[in-house]
């Protein structure tokens, strides 16, 4: 999708933001999969309006490069602007940094845009020093089913196989790039914290498969949700498993 030909980075962080504790549970769990004792420098590939950039700098101590191919989703980042972040017009198939320059990829919900995954996956390789590690999100087929806005809206199952892919896709194409597969884990995580929270958040259409609905269709299904949100218990949280991934580059 190309982010510069909609109104979507203007609302994506009301859309898709995260609280500052689910924020911060994501922060230790990258932690956790890289395992270093220090990141001096870290690419931020995709990082759309930034929601991660400067929290990644600032919980590593570390400089950022966030790289991006919308001009629209940088001028969001922009707006977040710390001075470990350096923001960058660039794509996951030629990403513009020279060999050898980081010590970590992080890729969220990101993979399923590039147009030449195997490219990105090289190029991660290049870009990343010995024993650097390559941090992804992701979303996947695999799950679909668990997707909380799909009962809702009942043409995302179609659209959501042929936009993303499998997780034994991922995992082929870095091991296919000179990685080894080093972590991988479904993490359950907080998109909202009650269901009608999650409704509101579902209404400013922030996602790519979301925009692919007819206006009709869109409102149909938010309709539904919003019906669905008024019979749940005040206090459930709404939990979508994501896929996490940790590639090693080998020496």
């Amino acid at each position: 999708m190309d982010y510069d030909q909609t109104a979507m980075p203007a609302a994506y962080d009301a859309g898709r933001g995260y609280s500052p504790a689910v924020l911060d549970f994501w922060l230790r769990t990258i932690a956790a999969g890289v395992g270093a004792d220090r990141l001096d420098d870290i690419l931020d590939l995709g990082c759309g309006t930034g929601r991660y950039s400067a929290a990644l700098a600032g919980h590593f101590d570390a400089r950022v490069t966030a790289v991006d191919p919308s001009e629209k989703m940088l001028a969001q980042s922009a707006r977040k602007a710390e001075p470990a972040v350096r923001l960058m017009h660039g794509s996951g198939e030629a990403i513009p940094l020279p060999d050898d320059s980081v010590d970590m990829v992080f890729i969220s919900m990101v993979f399923h845009h590039f147009t030449d995954p195997p490219a990105a996956a090289g190029e991660c390789r290049r870009v990343l020093r010995a024993g650097g590690a390559v941090c992804v999100r992701a979303g996947v087929s695999d799950g679909i089913d668990s997707y909380p806005y799909v009962p809702f809206f009942p043409r995302t199952p179609a659209i959501l196989e042929r936009s993303i892919t499998t997780r034994a896709y991922i995992r082929s194409t870095f091991e296919g790039a000179g990685f080894h597969t080093d972590r991988h884990e479904l993490v359950p995580t907080e998109l909202a914290e009650t269901w009608p929270a999650y409704a509101d958040k579902i209404a400013y259409r922030a996602d790519s498969i979301l925009a692919q609905l007819t206006d009709a269709e869109f409102a149909d299904g938010l309709a539904a949700l919003r019906r669905h949100a008024a019979t749940m218990p005040p206090d459930e949280p709404v939990v979508e498993p994501v896929d996490f991934f940790v590639f090693r580059r080998a020496s």
